[in-house]
């Protein structure tokens, strides 16, 4: 077997040049693990226990701090007198300074239709992300509670939904891509359900009550990969409650 001639120093006997190859190797590794490093991705947490309206910027309605079923967090309402609203009319509540592009956003909300809500209210209740121009162009994923324990399959089949403001409301997605952007959980109405949604890019999912498992997948978040406020929203018609606020920034 040859070895390297003297004219490469201390190369000069079988041990040095294996020792040599494996010190080459373990520093490939280690440049290798911290180049990795530094590719990962860093988060931001902030959390928000909602036992406060401080911070909060409210749209179309008004926010009060109360004690729904033991916990204390946000009622969001719609004006007094407002039972003339249309259907698709909402309140919104966003997170003053919150710039959201990808991440995590968890919260408990709870709701139920309103005594004397017309016979086709549910409880709508949800979430907006990436929000622009105070909510006139926002991502939302939200719930329909009143379905999740219907005796009727085909509303099991809408308890959750996704939409995108202002092109891509619930009505046209389902016309145009039916059971898509809509699924089945498990909801009871009036209770205080886990809602955690992932973002990353033009995708979403939602995760409902600890779940390991999404129960709503969406490839194609119709605003695209933009960014914007994080808030609440309940339909006109629903008695709305939210606790416990965290969202998580992907950088």
């Amino acid at each position: 077997m040859r070895y390297p001639s003297r004219a490469l120093g201390w190369f000069t006997c079988p041990d040095c040049y294996v020792i040599a190859i494996l010190l080459v190797i373990a520093g490939f590794f280690v440049f290798s693990a911290v180049g990795l490093r530094g590719q990962q991705t860093t988060s931001s947490v902030a959390s928000f226990p909602l036992d406060s309206v401080a911070g909060l910027e409210v749209f179309n309605g008004k926010a009060q701090v109360a004690t729904y079923r033991g916990r204390r967090g946000v009622h969001l309402t719609a004006p007094l007198g407002r039972s003339d609203l249309e259907d698709n009319e909402s309140v919104h509540a966003f997170v003053a300074g919150v710039d959201f592009r990808d991440g995590t956003i968890e919260a408990d909300v709870a709701g139920t239709p309103l005594l004397g809500a017309p016979a086709d209210a549910r409880g709508f209740i949800g979430i907006d992300f990436r929000s622009q121009e105070h909510g006139a162009r926002t991502e939302s994923i939200y719930l329909r509670p009143t379905n999740g324990r219907a005796d009727d399959q085909l509303r099991r089949n809408h308890s959750v939904q996704y939409d995108s403001m202002p092109d891509f409301p619930w009505f046209r997605l389902r016309k145009e891509s039916p059971g898509v952007y809509e699924s089945y959980t498990d909801l009871e109405a009036g209770a205080w359900t886990h809602m955690k949604i992932v973002v990353s890019g033009t995708k979403a999912a939602l995760y409902v009550n600890g779940s390991n498992q999404p129960c709503l997948i969406v490839n194609d978040l119709k605003l695209g990969e933009t960014h914007g406020q994080v808030g609440f929203w309940a339909q006109w018609s629903t008695d709305a409650y939210f606790s416990n606020l965290t969202i998580r920034s992907d950088q």
